[in-house]
């Protein structure tokens, strides 16, 4: 990946206003010193997305999305920091130095973007080829499918010749060497044959990154030939368990969820019935890379498999994937048809939405399966279903989530939920995972989770005051450093932001984010300087009473983390924390100003 100092780096963000940027993706409408406008990264009604011209920032407050402009634009388009300041030094004009990588590197470099490119050929043939006297078969399967001329060209349908050397001769006009086609997944070479295309005859469907470059392709065979199905083998920019077939369009949907499916029909089907969000995993098991590339754009999934036994076998797969990715899931009932695509061929968009609306909790979706292992009419066999419920409702860390499946299940089962209840505790103490002894430790934790998340959002709101109001350093300097912001990242940001207002220049909140290279650590600098303090500073005098509070809590937090970290024999040590716990008196007194001067 290529390397950029610093200071090119912020020549590049510096000229490229962070509102203009948003303004082309996002409706933005200023509201005191900030824009605001609907979130593109989750659903809403009411616009929480803030973008601060000031400290050329965006925040949203809804789901807590946040960065400078290379943050929104590596989110939005799925682009890497270097796409990205490509991208931005281009719109700005900005020349960027050329990068100092080794032969090795550049090559490589090289060879991917020569793989993008004979995709993107392929793509293209058989695009034309569909759209000729030799693809009618394939263009009569696809109107069959009840595909419209504009959902084709939207997912770039084409077909591959009956010849099987066709597309092979096609790429060597271009000038392509057989080498790079071998590695390209299109063509087989070898001896007895020389060159030939691992698709012939076939329906293509091109397969695209989230960033809508081609990089592999599906073929399904038109006539009897085997496999029915054919995917382009894993290359250098394909790699199966990381692609989700349809996310190129997915992840600009405004839809609350993605709809996830098996196969590409089923996800060109709910695309052209005005279904936007569904995505498929191209025929193989979700995978871990599946999971998170769909987090990168929402945390909300209807599983939309076939309602046949390997669909059903899919869907509990992928639950407990999605489960550990942090994604809330829920499941389609398609019966009684196979798929998505017969289901809307069938019964329409309308009846599909009420069955989206009518989606089975995940949990529940697998208790009624696994209901189907036992005899739910003889006494034994239904008392070992319930303790096998019981040992899976343990599985919920919190009491309160546990209780509420233990009412869900009981209003579906005949069981009282007391009955049910008092399984799952026993379960839980035969484990060791629930016990009375263990409560007061629980509560014990909670209460000092309490305690860090008060003292982080103090932290983070002193960091956004003085952002927002330069002026109060003079007040405080002297009184807090870096040092006393002890939690996560807190220690690094406040240590940048007190050198800028050391200087006495124009705070730069953006360029402390940009010093971050991780996307979760920008988007928590984002938070940090976007603290919600609404009703805390009606006045001047109620934000410096609310400062001063904040001030010493920070400082009182501060010195008991000293204390704690200091050695009996240090005496020194001690007379110095004695000496600072009495100077925290005289800061009731303090006098705290929002003045520049």
């Amino acid at each position: 990946m290529p390397f950029y100092s610093d200071d090119v780096i912020e020549e590049v963000r510096s000229r490229n206003d962070i509102v203009d940027v948003i303004s082309q993706y996002v409706r933005l409408q200023k509201k005191g010193a900030s824009y605001f406008g609907l979130c593109p990264f989750h659903n809403e009604k009411t616009g929480s997305f803030s973008v601060s011209p000031g400290k050329q920032m965006y925040y949203c407050f809804g789901c807590g999305a946040g960065g400078n402009v290379f943050t929104f634009l590596m989110n939005y388009e799925n682009y890497s920091f270097s796409e990205a300041m490509e991208a931005l030094a281009a719109r700005a004009g900005v020349d960027l130095p050329k990068q100092d990588v080794t032969g090795e590197a550049r090559r490589e470099a090289d060879r991917r973007n020569l793989l993008f490119e004979i995709n993107r050929e392929a793509a293209r043939y058989f695009y034309a080829l569909l759209r000729s006297d030799k693809g009618k078969r394939a263009l009569e399967y696809f109107k069959g499918r009840g595909l419209s001329a504009e959902t084709m060209q939207k997912f770039g349908l084409g077909y591959s010749d009956k010849f099987s050397d066709d597309l092979y001769r096609y790429l060597r006009s271009k000038g392509y060497e057989d080498d790079l086609l071998k590695d390209s997944g299109l063509i087989a070479i070898d001896e007895r044959r020389g060159g030939h295309d691992k698709f012939w005859n076939r329906a293509m469907f091109p397969i695209m990154d989230a960033n809508s470059k081609v990089i592999a392709f599906g073929g399904r065979v038109m006539g009897d030939g085997e496999p029915k199905y054919l995917n382009s083998p894993e290359t250098a920019i394909f790699n199966k368990s990381r692609t989700l077939y349809g996310l190129h369009l997915a992840r600009r949907t405004r839809r609350p969820q993605f709809i996830l499916c098996e196969g590409y029909m089923d996800v060109i089907s709910l695309h052209q019935a005005g279904f936007d969000n569904a995505v498929a995993s191209l025929g193989t098991a979700l995978t871990e890379g599946h999971a998170n590339m769909i987090k990168r754009y929402g945390k909300d999934v209807c599983l939309s498999y076939d309602s046949d036994g390997a669909g059903v076998k899919a869907a509990l797969r992928a639950i407990p994937i999605l489960k550990e990715a942090g994604i809330t899931c829920r499941v389609v009932n398609m019966e009684p048809y196979k798929d998505p695509d017969e289901f809307i061929k069938a019964l329409g968009s309308e009846a599909y939405q009420k069955r989206l609306d009518q989606a089975e909790n995940s949990f529940l979706f697998t208790i009624r399966i696994l209901e189907q292992d036992y005899d739910m009419n003889d006494p034994e066999s239904k008392t070992a279903f319930f303790h096998e419920v019981a040992g899976r409702i343990l599985a919920f860390p919190e009491e309160l989530e546990r209780n509420n499946y233990i009412e869900a299940v009981t209003a579906r089962y005949q069981i009282g939920f007391e009955q049910l209840r008092q399984m799952v505790n026993r379960k839980g103490v035969q484990g060791g995972l629930v016990s009375g002894a263990k409560k007061p430790l629980r509560s014990g934790v909670q209460k000092k989770r309490t305690k860090e998340d008060g003292l982080m959002q103090s932290q983070r709101l002193m960091l956004t005051w003085l952002v927002e109001h330069p002026g109060l350093y003079r007040s405080l300097k002297g009184h807090i450093s870096p040092e006393d912001f002890t939690e996560g990242i807190y220690a690094k940001v406040a240590g940048e932001l007190f050198a800028q207002l050391e200087e006495g220049g124009e705070l730069n909140p953006a360029k402390i984010s940009s010093g971050f290279s991780d996307e979760e650590e920008q988007r928590q600098v984002a938070e940090i300087f976007n603290a919600n303090v609404q009703g805390m500073e009606d006045t001047p005098a109620d934000l410096a009473k609310a400062v001063r509070e904040t001030l010493i809590r920070i400082r009182q937090e501060s010195m008991e983390q000293k204390r704690k970290r200091l050695d009996p024999a240090d005496t020194e040590g001690l007379a110095q924390w004695i000496k600072d716990r009495q100077s925290l008196q005289e800061l009731e007194k303090l006098h705290i100003s929002l003045d520049q001067g």
